[in-house]
Order: structure tokens, then sequence, then C-alpha cells
């Protein structure tokens, strides 16, 4: 198992230092280089990506001191193949795999109602139908468990039982001034680079609504700065798009623009503080009909209970989405990475509207390899970020893991997660067993970024390894099924979903509706 140490950061509420005095130009680059980018800065294009390559025969492979496969020493001929082995008798009618929860499509399985204004698309099929579960790479070379004897059904295998595991999450939007101190600290001592330098000192929000104060999704914010560049985010579904001045380099002001309404200007205050300026547009406030998720789940040596327990949890936080949004079109799809020298870096499965083609994908998953403790996160999201998104779909990106990306693709890694932004697709991060203060400075990041939720597991449930406490002052405990369906059911609905009664393991800190309560004696930003 992989360790990783803390740096004993202190504890946000005990600062009583100005927030700006705390971290001075932690956030701010230098004047030249300043003068050498232009404004509306655009995330970058990422690079194109290699084929994955083919699985490698274990018979190919040496294993090395370290922990690592290593697929380039020479090794052997393997021996000749055994003769075939007959097949198996046909089983007996006890063998027959249960039926699953109705849920073999989830786009079909609950068609709309006679005057349902929602769209559903897909057919119920079969698991041997157009829909293939076989990943984007070729195929392995040699025997998969799926492969058997014409005729043959394997039985299903036990899961552990879902709702044991127990989380927390923390949205840094809503607690900017928290989440700047806390950065700012960790930038100040760590000489990393490529480290996402997130500034909430400073944040615009454009919300969108119609005539009747609906939230409008999707809807185009464009805004343009005094050089001429513009730069352009799409709204999620809580109608907002989030701009960060220092981030995107807007200058002192810029021209906003969302198609329907007037072009206006606005001046970008050079102190902190939150800006916001809405927008109302004729119409456009329609329901959600369309959800995306991708899974990047890392499968290294580590993540065993995470990986087991994802699996058992996964239908039932999609049976809860079902049932809060009926006729809801859902897509899933799945990377799976590990490390360079691994039997494989990543295994990609495009979207599909099939549960039980994914989650025959997501079984199929298991956990080893990754010797050292940062893994291919990078490259994982590079590819989860080049799948097939529908434009007119909420995207959500489950990101799994325990540890960052090499040193030396942090950069790289967040370069993927402002691909995101670019994209409106939300990163959701799950801290597993082991994060330590890169991971979670990293995945924070990339939440914040997005639009999104920091989600990390705890020790209530006793299961795992132990997990790492994080550094934010306020959150509640509860199942993780339950956490994980409640900010998915956030990013559909546009508006935030908190615990039932009932539904609190523990809590932490002063906990309002995702704020944490500040002391009376600190800093505050005018807002």
């Amino acid at each position: 198992m992989r360790k990783a140490t803390r740096l004993g950061l202190l504890s946000v509420s005990a600062l009583s230092l100005v927030l700006v005095a705390v971290v001075p130009g932690a956030f701010t680059p230098t004047a030249a280089a300043q003068a050498r980018e232009p404004l509306c800065r655009r995330a970058a294009a990422l690079p194109a990506l290699p084929p994955e390559a083919k699985p490698i025969h274990p018979q190919q492979q040496r294993y090395r001191s370290d922990g690592a496969y290593d697929s380039a020493s020479p090794v052997m001929a393997p021996p000749p193949p055994a003769p075939p082995v007959p097949p198996p008798p046909p089983p007996s009618p006890m063998y027959e795999p249960p039926a699953s929860e109705d849920m073999t499509d989830l786009s079909a399985a609950e068609a709309p109602s006679e005057g349902d204004s929602s769209t559903v698309t897909g057919s119920r099929v079969a698991s041997t139908a157009r829909e293939s579960s076989a990943p984007v790479s070729t195929a392995d070379g040699y025997a998969d468990e799926a492969r058997a004897a014409p005729g043959y059904h394997r039985p299903p295998r036990p899961q552990p039982q879902s709702g044991l595991l127990t989380a927390g999450d923390h949205d840094d939007l809503l607690n900017p001034e928290l989440y700047a101190s806390y950065a700012g600290r960790f930038l100040q001592h760590s000489n990393l680079r490529g480290l996402p330098r997130l500034d909430t000192r400073r944040v615009l929000t454009v919300a969108v609504q119609d005539e009747s104060g609906r939230p409008v999704p999707f809807a185009r914010v464009t805004l343009t700065c005094a050089d001429g560049n513009s730069l352009s985010l799409a709204t999620v579904a809580d109608g907002t798009a989030v701009f960060y001045p220092g981030l995107d380099r807007l200058g002192r002001s810029v021209r906003l623009s969302v198609p329907g309404s007037a072009t206006r200007t606005v001046a970008i205050a050079d102190g902190a503080g939150a800006q916001r300026q809405g927008v109302t547009l004729p119409s456009g406030g329609v329901p959600v009909r369309k959800f995306d998720l991708l899974l990047a789940i890392d499968t290294t040596g580590s993540m065993g209970d995470e990986i087991a327990y994802l699996k058992s949890e996964l239908r039932t936080i999609l049976a809860d989405l079902r049932r809060s949004h009926p006729g809801l079109d859902i897509r899933l799809g799945l990377v799976a990475y590990k490390d360079e020298g691994d039997v494989y870096v990543t295994r990609t499965y495009p979207f599909v509207s099939n549960i039980d083609s994914m989650q025959a994908n997501l079984q199929a998953q298991y956990a080893d390899g990754g010797g050292d403790y940062p893994e291919a996160m990078d490259l994982a999201l590079a590819r989860a970020v080049a799948q097939d998104w529908r434009p007119d779909a909420v995207k959500s990106l489950l990101l799994v893991a325990d540890a960052p990306p090499h040193d030396e693709n942090i950069g790289k890694a967040w370069r993927a997660a402002e691909a995101a932004r670019a994209k409106r697709i939300q990163i959701v991060p799950v801290a597993a067993s082991g994060v330590g203060d890169v991971a979670e400075y990293v995945m924070r990041a990339m939440a914040a970024a997005t639009q999104s939720r920091y989600i990390f597991l705890t020790d209530d449930s006793g299961i795992g390894n132990p997990h790492a406490t994080p550094a934010v002052d306020c959150f509640l405990v509860t199942r993780l099924d339950r956490l994980v369906r409640r900010v998915l059911d956030s990013q559909i609905s546009g508006r935030r979903v908190e615990p039932r009664e009932g539904e609190v393991i523990r809590s932490v800190g002063r906990y309002e509706g995702g704020k944490c309560v500040l002391p009376p004696d600190y800093p505050r930003w005018e807002q």
C-alpha cells in the first residue's frame, strides 16, 4: 500500500492575518509575464493522444523488484499451449444470472407519460447488441473471463453491500476566503512546477435566467477583452458561468454578451471580492433532459476497497437519480488507469446507455500495479475529456483516485482540467485512502475551476485503509452513495441538494448549506 505524508496545515479558522498578507504574490504572475500574454486567456488544446496499447500478456512481462512490470525486458518464449479443455456441461437453472432492477437501458427504462415533455432516446437491447462493452483499445490477445463456452453462464460474483463507505464534501466556490487562504499557504510551501493557481479572491459570476426567473442552462457567455481576444463558457444547469479574472486574464474591463441579450461593458474590480452579472433572456429555462457521466478510476493496487464498493454502489446511485429525474437520458463511460510500466496505462470504454454493459466493464477492473505513489492521472483526464460528450447534456466526470499525477505531469493534468472547463465538464473528485497534500490540492482546484465539489472518504465506516483528513473547516459525513447521488443530482437539477433528515452521521465545524460559518474576527471581503 502506498503512504502519503501531510504538511500539517493550520486550521483556517484559526488564522487572524489579512488574507492578502498571508499569500503575497501567490496567485499573481510577474509584470513581465503579464505583458507577454494576451488577455482573455483560453484553455490550450489538448495534444493528440496515442492509441491505447494492447494489454500485456502475463507471460510477456517481467516483474521487477519495485513492484512494476517491465514489458521491455527480454523474456523466454512461453511454453507451448496446453491442449484445449472441453467445454463445461450446460449449467443448471440455478446459475442463471438474476434479472437486474429493470435498469438494462437507462434512457428507455422510464418512458415519459402522456403529456411529458421529456425526450427519451435509446432502446432496450441485449448485451450482445450494438452497444458493445469492449474497450477502445484492441483485444487482449489472451483468454478473458467473459469468454466462456457457448451456452455457459457464470454465476454472479458476490459484491460488497452498498451504502457502507462514508464520505464528506466541500464546495470551495461557496467558501472563497477559505480556499484562497488554503491555496496560498500550500503554494508558499511547495516548489512543484505546473501547480494550478486558482485565485478565488476575485470571481466574476454571470447568471442567466429567463423572464420567469428560471435558470437557463447551456447558454453561451462570451467575454471580449480590451485587446480584442474573447473567451466563452457555457452556463451549467443552475444558469451560471464562473470566470476568474486572474486565471482568465480579463484585464480592467470586458464586454459581456449572451445570445438573445444586449452587450454590456463590465469593469473588473482590482480588489478582492465577488462580482455578479445577471442576464435575462426571453426564454430558455427548460429542464435538463440528458446526462453524461464518465468514471475515471485509479485501478492501482491501493484502490482495491474503493473499486469493490464502487462496483456495488454505482447501480444504487443511478437508481436514485432515475427516481429523482424520470425520463432522464443517461449515458455512462469509463476510463480505468494505472501508471507507466503497469499491465496498461489507460483503458477507455466509450459512452453507452446500457447499464449492464457499463457494469460489466466496471466489473472487469481489478486493483494492482502502481509501485510508486503518483499515477497517470494526467493521461486519464485527457482521454476522459476527449470522449464524445453531448453538447446538450449535463456532463459530470467522477474522478476516483488516491494519488496525484507525477510531479512533471501536474501541468498536463491541469491543462486537461482546463479543457474540461471549456467543454462544461464538471469534475467531481473522490479522494480515496492515502490522499496526500498534493493530490488534495490538485483535485480541489479541478473541482473549483469546473464549478463542482470535492468529495473525500472518511474513517467512519471502518472499511479499508485510514483516510486522510482534508484541509477544510466544515463538512457533513454521510454515506458515500448518497453523497455522490446528491452532488450529481445538484449538477443535473441546478440546485444544491442537502442531506435528508437522518442521513448525517456526524458534522465537523459550523456548516450551513455548504458554507462554513466564519468566526466574527475573520477578515471579510466586501461583497
